[in-house]
């Protein structure tokens, strides 16, 4: 191996994101992995993954609306306690102002089921949906997202300081909102696709 330049790939380090462990309240599956919306702002779901840094873990949390796959919040944080996460849904909030009902899908963490996250969530008018104990697949556009981001600009990159981290993290974000096109959106990016179907439902008012 040494003789032909090859190495043996590491097991990444791994970090326990969902402390599932409580008793605190369970919110319903209010999505059973359904995971259209028929208009924005009706679905975010949202997670939490890790960064690896010289200075040390950086946790980053999105908010992902179903309709048009467009990243609504996010907060990136050295810890994941509650503060986390609403910070993001709080982002979220003020970016979109959407209208009471909006349902919001996590996991079954701490983080999530909370006091803090819940409180937040009444007071915007959301309602909670959570994943099943252990189940990523309820939670999937999500971690497809994590995937995304990883692949594209983290895997195999080394940052010196969570600050630089962030950095590249934003500007991925920016990216995937803009520029990236996806196959369920008739290859458009999330801003283009929901900038078209604001157009025509302010087409059909006109004419309506």
């Amino acid at each position: 191996m040494k003789l032909h330049g090859i190495k043996a790939k590491g097991k990444k380090r791994f970090v326990v994101t969902t402390d599932s462990n409580h008793n605190l309240p369970i919110a319903s599956n209010l999505l059973e992995r359904d995971f259209t919306a028929q208009r924005p702002d009706q679905v975010w779901t949202t997670d939490i993954t890790y960064i690896a840094t010289d200075e040390g873990w950086l946790y980053l949390t999105v908010l992902l609306d179903l309709y048009s796959r467009q990243v609504v919040g996010w907060s990136m944080r050295e810890h994941m306690q509650a503060s986390l996460v609403v910070d993001a849904l709080r982002m979220a909030y003020f970016r979109r102002k959407p209208a009471p009902g909006l349902i919001v899908h996590s996991d079954r963490g701490s983080q999530y089921c909370g006091h803090d996250f819940q409180n937040a969530l009444k007071s915007y008018a959301m309602k909670s949906s959570m994943s099943r104990r252990g189940d990523c697949w309820d939670n999937a556009p999500t971690e497809s997202l994590w995937g995304h981001l990883k692949v594209a600009r983290l895997h195999g990159r080394r940052f010196a300081t969570r600050r630089a981290a962030m950095d590249e993290v934003i500007d991925w974000l920016v990216f995937y909102n803009s520029t990236r096109l996806h196959q369920t959106l008739d290859y458009v990016s999330s801003m283009v696709f929901e900038q078209r179907c604001n157009a025509a439902q302010q087409q059909d008012r006109k004419t309506a």
